[in-house]
């Protein structure tokens, strides 16, 4: 066997990067994840598809809070860029709506119908798509909060730097892409040079918002290290990053903090629009 990252051979590197396979239990939370969704998009008031950009999966979901001229939360999905789908991720909305706060939930293109690069580049179209539409919506332009989990949460990191955003909560995210680039991760993905430096969150610190992370205690040593490695890096050049890690949280059970009013990732988002 051959290490090829930290010691890892390839095998070993693969499981440590296999959320799926480490909680047991993960289909029944995507199962839950899709009834409580499905529920919350019947809910009058939900505005369905917004397109935004050209490509099929190009569109966003819209779930109004019931103050006017509301704070917005983006929400981007996880899948390691190249599976889910927005439809599923609707319930995190519970949470901030609970609290005045919108939601929207972009839907993007996927590996390896689209490289890492154009991902990220709808993303940035889907947010100016939002400002554009601010006052159409009901939201206000200038309180515009991004969040994501797993490689959503890589997604809000690289594209926080977006004029329009005001913060964000990257949840169990990706902020290193080298160990990524060197497992089966990569078969769909093809990520090239290039890609690993200009959209590693930790090879590009540069925060002009303020990035509020999370992970779970009971998560993957590689997931924790990932958050743990860019917040120390980060926190050492005096960027406005601060990690927290959530006891008895697994990377599914975490999102529960935020579809929960009560929850920590809930109350770390009010937080974070109250202080901005």
């Amino acid at each position: 066997m051959t290490a090829i990252y930290l010691g890892m051979d390839r095998a070993t590197l693969d499981a440590a990067y296999d959320n799926t396979a480490a909680v047991k239990d993960s289909q029944d939370y995507r199962a839950r994840w899709w009834e409580a969704s499905a529920a919350i998009r019947r809910q009058a008031g939900s505005r369905l598809d917004l397109r935004y950009g050209a490509r099929p999966r190009a569109t966003l979901d819209y779930f109004p809070s019931a103050a006017r001229n509301s704070p917005l939360f983006v929400f981007i999905h996880g899948g390691y860029w190249q599976r889910n789908e927005k439809e599923r991720f609707s319930f995190v909305a519970t949470g901030p709506r609970a609290h005045g706060i919108s939601v929207a939930v972009p839907g993007y293109t996927l590996a390896p119908d689209a490289r890492l690069k154009d991902i990220v580049a709808e993303i940035r179209l889907a947010l100016t798509f939002l400002v554009e539409r601010a006052d159409d919506l009901g939201f206000d332009s200038e309180a515009i909060f991004l969040g994501g989990w797993s490689a959503g949460g890589h997604l809000t990191a690289v594209v926080s730097d977006h004029p329009a955003v005001r913060g964000g909560i990257p949840i169990s995210g990706i902020f290193d892409l080298e160990p990524i680039a060197l497992g089966v991760l990569n078969d769909k993905l093809s990520l090239d040079a290039d890609e690993i430096v200009n959209l590693s969150p930790l090879r590009r610190l540069a925060i002009p918002t303020p990035l509020r992370l999370f992970v779970g205690d009971a998560e993957l040593p590689e997931l924790k290290r990932q958050s743990q490695t860019y917040a120390q890096a980060a926190g050492e050049r005096n960027l406005p990053v601060s990690l927290s890690v959530l006891p008895g949280h697994h990377h599914f059970s975490i999102l529960d903090e935020l579809s929960d009013p009560s929850g920590a990732l809930t109350h770390a988002l009010r937080d974070l629009i109250m202080t901005a």
